[in-house]
C-alpha cells in the first residue's frame, strides 16, 4: 500500500477543491488498482435537496462522492466539476470519501433542529459501492440513524448491503425503513458495457430476495430503462418477470435522463458502441435532459402492466410520503448551493 500525505501546500488548497470538507490524505492501494481515494473529514453529512428538484424526497447522506460502478450514463457525475475533478473517467475512478461520516451524522441527529425527517441514502452516489467494503461507513451510519430511530431509505446497485442486512432490518423494527435496488435491465450484455464496475443484475435481485426474507420491504428501481438498447417489450417483460420471482414489492420505471456531465459521457460511449443511434438520441432528446413525456408514459404503461401481470404490489418510492414543498417564497437551490441544516450548518447538496 502507498499513502500520499498531501503538502501543507495542498493543505491550503483543499478548500477551493472540497469546498467545507478538509482533506487528509490522497490513499492508492492495490486492491483498488486505478482507484484513487481523497479521504476527507467532513463538517456536515446531512443534505437538503433543492426545492425544483425531482426528487421525491428532502434529506439525503451521500458518504462518498464518485462512483467506482462507472455507470456511463450517471447523473451524479456532475457533482464532481465542483471539485474540479473530471466528470468521466475520473468520477469512476477519483472516490471522495467522508471517513468521518458517522461521527458527524451521529451529530447532526442530536441536535434540536433535527426533528427525524426521513433520510435518503444512496440518491447520489451509491453508498454501497466497492469503496465501502474498505471504510465501512454505513454501519456506523445505520448505527446512528438506528439510536435516533430516524426512518430512511437506502437505494443501490451493491450487493454489499447484505452485509448490513442485519443491522436493517434491526432499524426497521423501529422507524419507516426502506430498501430499493437498482436494476434497469437484466441483458448481461447491455450491463457489462453501460454498468460495467456493477455486480449483475441476477446477483442484485438474489439482494431483494434476500432482504424480503428478513422482511424488509424491498422495491425495484427499474432504471434507467434505455431507449432503444433496453426498452423493447421482450426486455422489459424479462425484467418486470424477474424482479417478480426475487419478491420485489415494487417496481418503478425510470426512463434514462442526460443531465449535463452525463449527456457528454454518455454520447461518447454511444459513438463508440453505438454510433447508428445517435440521430434517434438527437431526435428524441434534443437538447434537453429528459425523454419526452410521451416515451415515458409509454414505457411506465408497458411496465405497469407487466407489474399487475406478474403481481407486484403498487408502486413505491422511498421517502415519497416525507416529501415537502419548500416554504412560499424560500425559492430552491443549484447544486453547489447551500441551505441551513441541523445545528445551524450550512448544507450542500453533494
Amino acid at each position: 500500500m502507498r499513502w500520499n500525505n498531501l503538502s501543507d501546500a495542498d493543505r491550503n488548497a483543499a478548500p477551493g477543491l472540497f469546498g467545507t470538507d478538509v482533506v487528509t490524505r490522497t490513499v492508492d492501494t492495490p486492491e483498488f488498482r486505478g482507484i484513487t481515494f481523497h479521504e476527507v473529514r467532513a463538517r456536515s453529512l446531512v443534505n437538503r435537496v433543492p426545492g425544483a428538484s425531482r426528487m421525491p424526497f428532502e434529506w439525503t447522506v451521500n458518504p462518498y462522492r464518485g462512483c467506482s460502478h462507472a455507470c456511463v450514463y450517471c447523473f451524479a457525475r456532475r457533482t464532481h466539476a465542483y471539485l474540479d475533478l473530471d466528470t468521466g473517467a475520473g468520477f469512476d475512478s477519483q472516490i471522495v470519501v467522508k471517513v468521518n461520516a458517522a461521527e458527524v451524522l451521529r451529530r447532526e441527529l442530536a441536535t434540536g433542529r433535527w426533528q427525524g425527517q426521513h433520510i435518503a441514502m444512496g440518491t447520489n452516489v451509491d453508498c454501497y459501492q466497492r469503496a465501502e467494503g474498505r471504510y465501512r461507513l454505513m454501519p456506523g451510519i445505520l448505527d446512528a440513524l438506528t439510536e435516533h430511530g430516524n426512518p430512511f431509505s437506502i437505494l443501490t446497485k451493491g450487493t454489499l448491503v447484505l452485509r448490513d442486512a442485519e443491522a436493517i432490518a434491526r432499524a426497521a423494527r423501529t422507524a419507516d425503513v426502506s430498501v430499493s435496488v437498482s436494476v434497469g435491465f437484466v441483458d448481461e450484455e447491455l450491463w457489462r458495457t453501460v454498468e460495467p464496475g456493477t455486480p449483475s443484475p441476477l446477483r442484485r435481485l438474489d439482494v431483494v430476495r434476500t432482504l424480503t426474507g428478513m422482511g424488509v420491504p424491498v422495491g425495484v428501481l427499474m432504471a434507467p430503462v434505455v431507449p432503444f438498447l433496453g426498452d423493447a417489450p421482450d426486455q422489459l417483460r424479462a425484467t418486470v418477470r424477474a424482479v417478480a420471482a426475487a419478491g420485489a414489492v415494487s417496481v418503478t420505471p425510470l426512463a434514462l435522463h442526460l443531465r449535463p456531465g452525463a449527456r457528454e459521457w454518455f454520447l461518447r460511449w454511444l459513438e463508440e458502441h453505438h454510433p447508428q443511434l445517435l440521430p434517434s438520441y438527437r431526435g428524441l432528446y434534443g437538447d434537453g435532459a429528459y425523454a419526452p413525456r410521451w416515451y415515458q408514459r409509454r414505457v411506465t404503461g408497458q411496465v405497469h402492466e407487466l407489474a399487475a401481470e406478474y403481481g407486484i404490489g403498487p408502486v413505491h418510492r422511498p421517502g415519497a410520503h416525507r416529501f415537502r414543498s419548500p416554504a412560499p417564497g424560500t425559492g430552491g437551490t443549484t447544486p453547489g448551493e447551500g441551505r441551513q441544516g441541523p445545528g445551524g450548518t450550512q448544507l450542500t447538496l453533494l
